[in-house]
């Protein structure tokens, strides 16, 4: 388990993009649960993302971005976000129920940093977001092999 070296960083903000209410609640405590020094903040669709995005000043280190979302889809959300030159380098992690292979070629293609399944259990959530983080710190600012693109709870 990763849980101690996530409880040294500190000043980590981190922004869930999703419209789902107990999907939101279920990640907020894995969050807290991970006793992970980190600033939270959810929004309910990609439009208000993309809007959050605009204050330059008030970036999250990380995006943890749902793809089937009313209003401006995750997939939408990631190629805004990648044509923006303000926020092309912003880690965005796809976070997602569904799984279809060719989704997720297409959103390696388009950027995205990693792409997670949403786990059922608390404790696999818990697990994932912290491999996400850690491989996300870890990573320069090249692409990541697609091999290690999906993070499987």
């Amino acid at each position: 388990m990763h849980y101690i070296y996530l409880m040294n960083n500190t000043n980590l903000h981190i922004l869930l993009v999703d419209d789902d209410e107990d999907d939101r609640m279920f990640f907020e405590e894995a969050l807290e649960d991970l006793n992970l020094k980190s600033r939270f903040e959810h929004v309910e669709n990609g439009l208000e993302a993309i809007e959050l995005l605009k204050d330059k000043d008030k970036l999250p280190d990380i995006v943890f971005l749902d793809l089937n979302m009313p209003i401006l889809s995750g997939r939408e959300c990631l190629q805004r976000i990648r044509a923006n030159d303000d926020l092309k380098n912003l880690k965005v992690v796809i976070y997602s129920t569904s799984f279809d292979p060719v989704t997720v070629e297409q959103l390696y293609q388009n950027g995205a940093n990693r792409y997670i399944r949403k786990p059922g259990a608390f404790k696999e959530l818990k697990q994932t977001i912290s491999d996400a983080i850690l491989s996300l710190e870890r990573e320069d600012k090249k692409p990541i092999p697609k091999k290690y693109f999906v993070i499987n709870p």
